[in-house]
């Protein structure tokens, strides 16, 4: 491309060279020529003045005296009748530039000039034409080139922005270039470039979802299948069945879940249920996991709690709770209800050193964890609870306490209650 602007932009001035460059030599050799032919005749009018004025006055008129009346390189010869002819300077030979005047006396003066004269001037101005041509061309070609610069960088950048796009690597690089044309090309795939980078985001964060909320429902449906692969009784086997299809349902509910947040986090399925139940759930499934540590988990406070909200994402968010204190946490896990204003709050607790100080609030954020685990848990389990209206605090660092809030109303009977306008 940069040949090509290169190319087109010196052939215009070249075409424009040639057009007014001829034009000027043709006009600038005429003007000389006629120049030079007005200056011989002014010449020889001015010698015949002189003859004349010389002749009136009876002085002699000889080539010594009329030598320095004539302009060197130029030759004269006067006539005056009944005289010598009188020749002042060397004829000149081959092409000549010529002038003849008639006095009043009757002389004639003839003045001739070599026309290499008028070549030579001529060939200084096609010099100084030509320099300045020459000079016209460099500049042309020193625009040429900055401009194909100032083009073709541009689009080279935009390039490799848009092959950098295509191999995976969507930052934008907020670059611009002065050229309306070119900075809304530049625009766009930064926009494309954003929007590519929260579609990537969006699924590698569905993808560390996924892969750590379906762990523990795997993990406790592997348990119960190793359960019945290890006992003859057919009424355990059918007890540790049933578990175990209840765990496929939680399965699929957590996949469903994790495909809706996927295509709009803000879509809820929210219903009032019976707290109790999702906590007796989890302390069933995670009884076996405790003690196979030597540990135990409880339940205590308030009892047949109502909240809204979907139940399998409360249940995720106590399960990442409750695994959390199981691989940071120490000595008896509770879970405590109790109610506050008009919410339902679940304290996940355990014996455990807590929440180290350096991370704090830090806690529930991506990547962010006190030993070598993924980070993930704690920040998807309040992403879970805020999709539902709930929210997910720590309360207590030392020994570490977390809450679940969740409302015990429905929007639409609070507002009632409230008397305010019912949301349909």
């Amino acid at each position: 491309m940069r040949r090509r602007l290169i190319q087109s932009t010196l052939a215009v001035v070249l075409v424009v060279i040639a057009v007014f460059g001829v034009s000027l030599v043709i006009v600038e050799t005429r003007t000389i020529s006629n120049s030079a032919q007005e200056r011989v005749d002014s010449e020889a009018l001015r010698l015949a003045s002189i003859v004349d004025s010389r002749l009136v006055g009876s002085e002699d008129v000889t080539a010594e005296i009329l030598r320095d009346q004539v302009t060197q390189d130029r030759y004269a010869e006067i006539r005056i009748p009944g005289r010598t002819v009188i020749r002042v300077g060397t004829e000149p030979r081959g092409d000549v530039i010529k002038a003849t005047a008639r006095g009043e006396e009757g002389e004639t003066v003839l003045v001739q000039e070599p026309r290499s004269t008028v070549t030579r001037e001529v060939g200084r101005t096609l010099l100084i034409i030509g320099l300045v041509a020459l000079l016209a061309v460099i500049a042309a070609v020193l625009l040429a080139i900055r401009q194909a610069n100032r083009l073709a960088s541009p689009l080279t950048d935009l390039a490799e922005t848009a092959e950098r796009l295509g191999s995976g690597d969507p930052r934008p690089r907020h670059k611009r270039y002065a050229v309306p044309e070119l900075d809304r090309v530049a625009d766009v795939l930064d926009a494309s470039a954003e929007r590519i980078a929260r579609m990537l985001t969006a699924e590698r964060r569905l993808a560390a979802d996924a892969s750590h909320q379906l762990r523990t429902p795997l993990t406790a449906l592997s348990m119960r299948l190793e359960e019945i692969t290890l006992t003859d009784d057919p009424e355990t086997v059918k007890e540790e069945a049933t578990i175990a299809l209840t765990q496929v349902e939680r399965l699929t509910d957590v996949v469903e879940r994790l495909l809706t947040n996927a295509r709009d986090p803000r879509t809820g399925s929210a219903v009032t249920f019976d707290l109790d139940e999702v906590i007796q759930q989890q302390l069933a499934e995670w009884r076996p996991a405790y003690r196979g540590v030597g540990r135990a988990i409880v339940s205590s406070g308030k009892r047949h709690l109502r909240a809204v909200g979907t139940p399998g994402a409360v249940a995720q968010v106590l399960a990442a709770l409750i695994e959390n204190s199981l691989m940071h946490g120490g000595g008896t896990v509770a879970l405590r209800t109790r109610v506050t204003g008009n919410q339902s709050v679940v304290e996940v607790t355990d014996e455990g050193p807590g929440v180290p100080a350096d991370l704090g609030a830090r806690i529930f954020e991506r990547a962010i964890s006190g030993r070598n685990s993924t980070g993930i848990g704690l920040a998807v389990a309040r992403d879970l609870a805020e999709a539902d209206g709930g929210r997910l605090e720590m309360l207590q660092a030392q020994p570490p306490v977390f809450g679940l809030f969740l409302s015990r109303t429905a929007p639409q009977k609070r507002a009632a209650e409230e008397g305010g306008p019912t949301v349909r």
